[in-house]
């Protein structure tokens, strides 16, 4: 139960960011100048809902070892801050249109995503690299966000 509870969580705040993003994907965004770099559209769904995948398993992972409550409930802490900035990053960047403020956000996300995978590494080595390649993808996406502030 813990497994689909997890992956439930990080899925529902991803679907909820996802209604943020889809309006302005066909409008704002649209319009806006991208670099020659940024993906198109059809790519972001499917590796989003991965990564989600990905931060629900690890979650899991955590939620379900037996280490000291402390230290778990510390890095589950940690998690919830940085799947909150995970969701607000698209209400400010595609709903608010604001990619300065976005870009700031998504550096604080990228922060809260590395302490999340040190804590998470003191539970679970496994939980800690499930979540490289969403450091990865928010590591682009800083670089994809910082592109779209300076070009607009």
């Amino acid at each position: 139960m813990k497994l689909f509870i997890s992956i439930g969580i990080t899925l529902l705040v991803g679907s909820l960011g996802g209604f943020f993003t889809s309006s302005a994907v066909k409008g704002w965004y649209a319009l806006a100048n991208k670099p020659s770099f940024n993906p198109p559209n059809w790519i972001f769904a499917p590796v989003w809902t991965f990564l989600y995948l990905l931060m629900g398993i690890a979650l899991y992972l955590v939620w379900k070892s037996e280490a000291a409550q402390g230290i778990k409930q510390m890095a589950i802490t940690i998690f919830t801050i940085q799947l909150l900035l995970n969701f607000f990053w698209s209400i400010i960047f595609f709903y608010a249109h604001q990619p300065g403020w976005a870009f700031v956000e998504i550096i604080a996300l990228w922060g809260m995503i590395l302490l999340t995978i040190l804590w998470f590494g003191k539970i679970s080595p496994t939980a800690a690299w499930l979540l490289v390649p969403y450091i990865c993808w928010v590591s682009f996406a800083s670089v994809l966000n910082y592109s779209i502030w300076k070009l607009n």
